[in-house]
């Protein structure tokens, strides 16, 4: 009955210790523990075990229980000890509680009372301060009446002296006194509804009214719009007027000015009328020669009469421009038939020199004319033919020549451009029309020079020449848009472009292409006469080493242009206006010059590979069941090598500008030659196991020199690109792998298509047929064979990447040679 009643003691025990998981980590945190003792998971079992592991160590238990007693007994003192602390805890807290009420209590009347001390200091202050405010307001409304008063005084006695003064013309008095009347009538704004205020701004406006029609009166007659003389110099009344002309109205200001610049070039439209002999263009420089005159004669008789932020010199340069555009484009229109394209540079030379001579004089602040734009000065071209030496005879227009100097600094833009030289537009046909024929005589003289020289000369020291007439065209391109974008970046730009195209295609076509060697048949091509004779060992025709300097000539000269064209059209969208640099596209040009490029790579892989023909056609009828052993490389492959040494030398010296085509012309020959030659190793049939030894050693004979093409017979070794490395590698690979295919012997059947399976990646039936025909074995053998790959080959994933990596690499050529076989026998039979 103890044991049940100190277990039930237990279990209530255990249930009201049992904390919550929040708690248990909160009492950690505070009192933080290592006894076993006092964690929420205390085991008494596994405690117990710890101390007593094993039955020797329960000798020590007596130890062992006095020490947990002691322990036991030391809780029990600590815990009473806690319990008697916290006997009075409640009633010292109830104690400091009210203490802390009482506290709050006294503060809080102490607050109060400081709050009504406050309102009584500021009741006071402000029974103080009641007279200082009175006074204060007083003072104020008392500087404000005098001032106004002082300011009335002025205003009246202003405006009485203002009237006798204009009566009097004592200009230089009115207009210190009319801007002063008119700063004092701006404080009397608020005040304009009491009559007396009222009445002196109208008197003040009447005089303003008075002054600018005796200011205009004084003007006539002093400049009379009719008269054929002006007076000998300006008076101090004028200049005085002119000051008070800049407080008047503007209109005042304005109407004064056009008068004036009206009779100063009164006599220039006299002059230069129409009819006059002197209007024409070939005397334009006198317009230009008139006016500066003028504007020396202005600046010695009235510079000083005019305030200087009239800027009257440059309204009367901007207006004579304004005039002589008008009639220039008048005199154009009439006499249109008689304007030759010397005689329209000739003006238009002179016209922009002239304006550059304004843009030095003036600022061009002056400027209202909405449609005149300024010129954009372009950023530094990087336009290779804006680089060479300057190009004689180009003195038409004199900005020209800075552009031949890239190192001076960038010249400030020209307000004044166009301001004249744009009453030329419209007859800029003339001058397209005139650079139209002249490049088409250019492009035939080019024609007739390289039919009179004859071909370049071969030239293996510095590499291939671009030709001299392309250097010469684009020159000659340079001069052409220089000039036109200094007569318009508008529409005659667009034109140009145009005449650029057509005659960067001629050059194209007549020059390059129209140059390029022609072939009697292609690589892969077919004649009658190759059908018939089927002639072992004919050599195809074979391009001489002048026609292949040629050939490479004429490359680096479409690189050149290629290349030059871009930056031209970029040069072209820099000089036109910005609305029309979409309508700028050279993209057309340069797809023509990139196909001389493909066409001259092909000529050349094309009479290479045509070489090579005649040695893989020996490769292809040897018997080479009945070599016993296995010797140097074959005589077939020493033709090839031969031939690759012949032309590739040549090839790489003449284009040692142009690496990057020399590259593409290496690979594209291993593209062409290597699936032609795994073709021709098909034809080798039947071979025996020495010669499949043969046909590897030979094999990887072709495929060294292949690998060092790019660098062969040359002094300096460079490693040849990755591209083209990679290219020779795959396709050179694969035809030592059908060998060594060929090589294996075909029992047992499963061994054998494993092996072929294992060794050619790309491997399908007709390839593995082609081998077994070259292995010699009888259809009855093959159709085992056949079977037994058509069932050990991998699924082909769905798609058409799994359809294409068994059936696109490699059978392509393999299945053109199989159609011009059958072409071969049909053309036989028909004839």
């Amino acid at each position: 009955m103890m044991e049940e009643e100190e277990l039930e003691f237990v279990e209530e025990l255990e249930a009201v210790l049992q904390l919550t998981p929040d708690v248990q980590l909160a009492i950690e945190q505070v009192f933080p523990s290592q006894d076993p003792l006092d964690r929420a998971d205390f085991n008494a079992v596994e405690y117990i075990n710890t101390l007593f592991p094993t039955e020797q160590s329960l000798a020590n238990i007596d130890e062992v229980v006095n020490k947990i007693r002691l322990k036991i007994r030391r809780l029990d003192d600590n815990i009473r000890t806690v319990v008697r602390g916290q006997t009075n805890v409640g009633q010292d807290g109830r104690q400091a509680l009210e203490e802390a009420q009482k506290a709050i209590q006294q503060l809080f009347g102490k607050i109060k009372d400081i709050k009504d001390k406050a309102e009584k200091s500021e009741q006071m202050v402000k029974e103080i301060t009641r007279d200082i405010k009175q006074l204060d307001h007083a003072k104020r409304h008392l500087t404000t009446s005098i001032t106004t008063l002082n300011h009335l005084h002025m205003l009246a006695g202003g405006v009485d002296s203002l009237e006798a003064m204009t009566r009097r013309r004592q200009y230089g008095e009115v207009a210190n006194l009319l801007q002063g009347v008119m700063n004092v009538l701006e404080h009397f704004h608020k005040y304009m509804g009491i009559p007396q205020i009222r009445q002196l701004s109208e008197r003040v406006k009447a005089a303003q009214t008075e002054l600018g029609q005796q200011i205009l009166a004084d003007f006539e007659e002093a400049f009379p719009s009719q008269g054929t003389k002006r007076p000998g110099g300006p008076s101090n009344v004028l200049r005085d007027a002119c000051l008070v002309a800049n407080i008047l109205d503007p209109r005042i200001k304005q109407e004064i000015i056009k008068k004036f610049i009206k009779q100063h070039l009164s006599e220039y439209l006299v002059l230069f009328q129409e009819n006059q002999d002197v209007a024409w263009l070939d005397k334009i420089d006198r317009r230009y020669a008139w006016i500066k005159r003028q504007l020396v004669d202005y600046e010695e008789k009235y510079g000083r009469m005019f305030p200087r932020e009239w800027y009257m010199t440059e309204r009367i340069a901007v207006e004579f421009c304004h005039v002589t555009r008008t009639e220039l484009a008048k005199i154009m229109r009439t006499r249109a038939k008689e304007i030759e394209v010397k005689l329209l540079l000739f003006a238009i030379q002179r016209t922009t020199n002239f304006e550059g001579f304004l843009a030095k004089r003036f600022s061009g602040c002056t400027l209202t004319d909405g449609a005149l734009k300024k010129l954009e000065s372009p950023p530094q071209s990087t336009n290779p033919f804006l680089e060479d030496e300057p190009a004689p005879e180009m003195e038409e227009l004199a900005i020209e020549k800075d552009l031949d100097q890239p190192k001076k600094p960038k010249a400030p833009d020209n307000p004044f451009h166009g301001i004249v030289s744009k009453c030329f537009e419209p007859h800029l046909y003339v001058y397209i029309e005139s650079q139209d024929k002249n490049l088409g005589e250019l492009i035939d003289r080019f024609v007739a020079d390289f039919k009179a020289q004859g071909p370049p000369k071969p030239n293996t020291d510095e590499g291939g020449a671009v030709l001299p007439s392309c250097a010469d065209l684009f020159v000659y391109y340079k001069k052409c848009m220089v000039q036109c974008s200094q007569l318009s970046t508008g529409e005659p730009m667009i034109a140009l472009t145009t005449i650029f195209q057509k005659y960067l295609r001629e050059y194209a076509w007549k020059i390059l292409s129209g140059n390029l060697p022609k072939t009697t048949s292609s690589s892969g091509g077919l004649t009658i006469s190759s059908l018939l004779k089927e002639k072992e060992g004919s050599e195809a025709a074979k391009f001489t080493l002048e026609e292949l300097c040629l050939i490479c000539s004429i490359l680096s000269t479409a690189e050149y242009c290629l290349a030059t064209t871009q930056q031209l059209e970029e040069k072209l969208k820099e000089k036109v206006d910005v609305s029309l640099t979409e309508r700028i596209n050279l993209t057309g040009e340069m797809d023509t010059f990139s196909t001389v490029i493909s066409s001259s790579i092909q000529l050349l892989v094309q009479d290479l590979d045509a070489a090579c023909d005649p040695a893989l056609t020996a490769m292809s009828k040897m018997q080479w069941q009945n070599v016993e052993h296995v010797g140097d490389q074959s005589p077939y492959v020493t033709s090839v090598i031969l031939h690759i040494k012949q032309n590739v030398p040549i090839i790489r010296d003449n284009l040692a500008s142009t690496r990057k085509y020399f590259t593409q012309f290496c690979i594209k020959f291993a593209n062409s030659f290597i699936p032609k030659f795994i073709t021709h190793l098909f034809k080798c049939k039947p071979i025996s196991m020495v010669g499949a030894e043969q046909l590897l050693l030979d094999t990887h004979s072709l495929k060294m020199v292949l690998l060092d093409l790019p660098s062969i017979g040359s002094q300096v070794v460079r490693k040849a690109p990755a591209s083209y490395t990679k290219i020779v590698v795959k396709g050179m690979t694969r035809a030592e792998m059908i060998l060594k295919v060929v090589m294996a012997p075909h029992e047992p059947l499963v061994v054998f298509v494993d092996n072929y399976i294992k060794l050619l990646t790309d491997c399908n039936t007709e390839t593995f047929q082609k081998i077994l025909d070259m292995k010699g074995l009888k259809r009855s053998e093959q159709s085992s064979m056949l079977e037994l790959l058509r069932q050990r080959l991998p699924t082909p994933p769905s798609g058409p990447e799994g359809s294409g990596s068994l059936s696109l690499l490699a059978p392509t050529p393999e299945q053109e040679s199989s159609r011009i076989r059958k072409l071969e026998k049909l053309i036989k039979k028909r004839l």
